[in-house]
């Protein structure tokens, strides 16, 4: 009896494992099944877009690239667009005329200030106290003298920079006279040699507009007397005026050889065509910008190019400008015509 009970289970379990296999076939065939048929759905929803994407092409409705302008226009950022344009177009309108919204030299600061008619800067360089003596004693006041001139909105200083070697004795010489005169511009960040000579104009004009908010300033060599009381009166005839630019005005035959001997040789000669002339430009003895042309120059003083020389130089920043040229003979220190200066 045991004998045939175990031989009528046998049949039972092969068809339970029969029906296991059956089982997991159909479950791997829905699988596959439902990969198929995604498959499918996707390359359909492909199909579509690109036939779409085609349809729009033939129509010519499809950008190749899309533009900014389109951008804001989808954003609903055209109207802002335009003020940010309009904004800049009037910050380089305020910087062309010397102004600067946050600058140190702007309205706001200089309502602070002393209203001046002129800054007088006169160059001078660390071997020339004797020509500084002759000076304080002859057309440039000194004491309380210079500081009544002040008072009447005159402000006269020697412009100097700082020696090679900061600190020593060149330095300390200039320092122990200024701390007797007081009539010193002492040019921190400017190295006081011949061949940074262009460089110099950069810095008094900007250490000047930073100090004094005066109508105009003056560049003088020390090689030069001053009719003081002509040029003031001259400068008190312009009060108000804007964008002048007041000189001995000249040309000059551009110098491309570099002799030895040639002093005035200019290196970016190539610049100037083939005729090889300078421009238009005020003489280096003297000249006068208006308050918002040294102002410029205080702003955009890191983009300015310099040449080898410095009247060359702010002639060359004064192109780029709205700037009114003033030629007046009484500028003119070498001629024999009635004038406001002469060779020392």
């Amino acid at each position: 009896m045991r004998r045939e009970n175990r031989r009528s289970k046998a049949p039972s379990s092969a068809s339970a494992l029969a029906s296991g296999r059956v089982s997991v076939m159909a479950f791997l065939s829905c699988l596959a099944w439902l990969y198929v048929a995604g498959r499918l759905w996707q390359d359909a929803q492909t199909r579509a877009i690109l036939s779409g994407l085609l349809e729009k092409k033939r129509s010519g409705s499809v950008p190749k690239v899309l533009s900014v302008e389109d951008m804001l226009r989808n954003l609903g950022c055209k109207a802002i667009g335009r003020k940010i344009v309009e904004a800049e177009m009037d910050v380089t309108k305020a910087k062309s005329e010397g102004y600067l919204a946050g600058n140190r030299t702007a309205a706001v600061d200089s309502d602070k200030k002393q209203k001046l008619l002129a800054v007088i800067g006169v160059y001078t360089g660390f071997g020339s106290r004797l020509k500084r003596n002759v000076f304080r004693g002859s057309w440039m006041p000194r004491g309380d003298a210079l500081k009544k001139l002040e008072e009447k909105g005159v402000v006269i200083r020697f412009v100097i920079g700082r020696s090679a070697n900061r600190g020593d004795s060149l330095d300390r010489n200039i320092d122990d006279e200024n701390w007797q005169t007081k009539d010193f511009l002492l040019l921190e960040s400017h190295e006081e040699a011949a061949e940074e000579l262009p460089s110099k104009a950069k810095f008094f004009f900007s250490a000047a507009v930073e100090s004094w908010d005066a109508e105009f300033y003056v560049k003088v060599e020390d090689n030069i007397n001053l009719d003081l009381a002509g040029l003031i009166e001259m400068l008190e005839g312009r009060r108000g005026s804007q964008g002048l630019y007041m000189g001995c005005m000249k040309s000059g035959v551009v110098i491309n050889q570099n002799f030895r001997w040639q002093q005035w040789y200019e290196p970016d000669w190539w610049k100037f065509g083939d005729s090889k002339t300078y421009f238009r430009h005020a003489s280096g003895s003297l000249f006068i910008l208006s308050k918002n042309l040294a102002r410029y120059i205080n702003i955009n003083s890191a983009s300015l190019q310099s040449y080898a020389h410095d009247d060359i130089s702010v002639g060359s920043w004064m192109m780029g400008l709205n700037a009114t040229y003033v030629d007046d003979d009484r500028l003119c220190c070498s001629s024999s015509k009635e004038k406001v200066c002469s060779n020392a």
